[in-house]
């Protein structure tokens, strides 16, 4: 490899940072620059898992990795070979970071700050000579005679007010050109297929980038009077689809949230798309799927408690709000005996129980962890080493390339692992 050999990995998050990382740890000689179109980098690293960071996941609770990504699964099954969320756990762990795994299986800093993850990252990167340069927006990208790529960027500054009548400042840009040896785009999802317009001018297949991770818009009223109800765990799915997820759901003032809504958001994306975000959600309460042990459980009650109001037995200790709602829901009045449930009462509460449809009218916006679907095709790369096959030496790493994955952690490890797998590669 020659000595003079020039790098840009163009993106200052996750996945960037790592396979800058591993780029120069490779390949000492290399000269490696991390280009970040935003004032400041890791930003998204910064506020995920609401500031703390969650930055893999134990895998404990997955057998089957669709489970954890329902679109790049079998790309990640391959590259976990390489590096997985054990590889990550002892690498952040042998740079400094101890870690904590909750109950739930994510995995934390000890620390609960991101920063501890940001610094890590960014004291590691300079140490190894790694540059970095922020306010540098990728436009275009041109392959050269010699085999180079020429990048176009858009650099901004802070001009000061010159007229002497405000001290405020405002942004001016300009155009820089570079060329390297190698380039990786690292720069996460889009939102907008035209963000991909520098990339598909190459030839590249783009997924349509749509949104996945997001919250539900209910319309019933009644029902977002429960804001502030978690119900622990619950199945959520899809009717007349195989479409499903698990986990704790929260009730909030515009519809409903948490993980069994978010697992469900990200595996659904493209068909809650297709759909307008206009569709039917169903809820089982109880956590179970067998109808016949919910209906012995209810027999039970009935049995045990025939002279008492429904509303003062809650099956499988439903939350005392929510149980109300459903028993007016259902029609019934809260004073009226267990013993007066007739087998026509007693399958329209099971059904409550185990099929509570609700009407979605649109996603919630769920800024903060913003996750999109989509993205560059992994029909278009390497599968080995993430090289593009369209426009060689130009490498992919994280939610730029199609691949995203549920709540927990599983995005981040997506950027660890493709991230290092490019920064093994990217100097060969």
């Amino acid at each position: 490899m020659p000595q003079s050999l020039h790098i840009a990995i163009i993106g200052g998050g996750a996945a960037g940072f790592f396979a800058a990382i591993e780029a120069k740890r490779n390949f000492p000689h290399a000269d490696i620059t991390i280009f970040e179109k935003n004032s400041k980098v890791l930003a998204k690293v910064e506020i995920t898992g609401g500031g703390r960071c969650n930055l893999t996941n134990s895998f404990d609770e997955i057998s089957d990795l669709k489970q954890a990504y329902p679109r790049g699964h079998k790309l990640m099954k391959r590259l976990f070979k390489r590096f997985d969320y054990q590889h990550a756990f002892d690498w952040f762990e042998e740079n400094g970071v101890p870690l904590v795994t909750q109950e739930d299986q994510c995995v934390f800093p000890q620390s609960q700050d991101s920063h501890s993850i940001i610094d890590c990252l960014v004291n590691t990167a300079k140490r190894l000579g790694v540059k970095i340069q922020c306010n540098h927006q990728l436009t275009a990208i041109t392959e050269l005679e010699d085999e180079r790529l020429l990048l176009d960027f858009k650099v901004s500054k802070e001009k000061g007010n010159l007229s002497g009548a405000s001290s405020a400042s405002h942004p001016v840009s300009e155009i820089r050109q570079i060329a390297f040896h190698r380039v990786a785009i690292t720069t996460g999802g889009h939102p907008k297929q035209e963000s991909f317009k520098h990339l598909s001018d190459l030839g590249h297949t783009i997924e349509q980038p749509i949104p996945s991770l997001f919250t539900f818009n209910i319309a019933d009223k009644a029902f977002k009077n429960l804001m502030g109800t978690v119900v622990e765990p619950v199945y959520t799915s899809i009717p007349g689809t195989k479409l499903k997820a698990e986990g704790p759901l929260l009730i909030t003032h515009w519809g409903m949230s948490g993980p069994a809504v978010l697992k469900l958001s990200s595996h659904a994306a493209r068909y809650l798309h297709e759909n307008n975000y206009q569709i039917k959600i169903s809820v089982n309460w109880v956590h179970e799927s067998n109808r016949s042990l919910v209906e012995e459980n209810i027999q039970g009650i009935i049995i045990a408690n025939p002279q008492k109001q429904l509303a003062s037995i809650r099956p499988y200790n439903l939350p005392s709000r929510l149980w109300l709602f459903l028993i007016q829901k259902m029609g019934y009045a809260p004073e009226k005996k267990w013993s007066e449930m007739g087998k026509k009462a007693c399958n329209l509460l099971i059904e409550a129980l185990t099929n509570d449809l609700y009407q979605v009218n649109g996603k919630g916006a769920f800024k903060e962890e913003f996750v999109t679907c989509g993205g560059i095709s992994l029909n278009n790369i390497d599968l080995h080493t993430l090289e593009s096959k369209v426009c060689p030496h130009l490498f992919f790493a994280g939610e730029v390339l199609d691949i995203d994955a549920i709540t927990g952690g599983f995005n981040l490890q997506a950027a660890w692992t493709t991230g290092y797998v490019v920064g093994q590669h990217i100097g060969e």
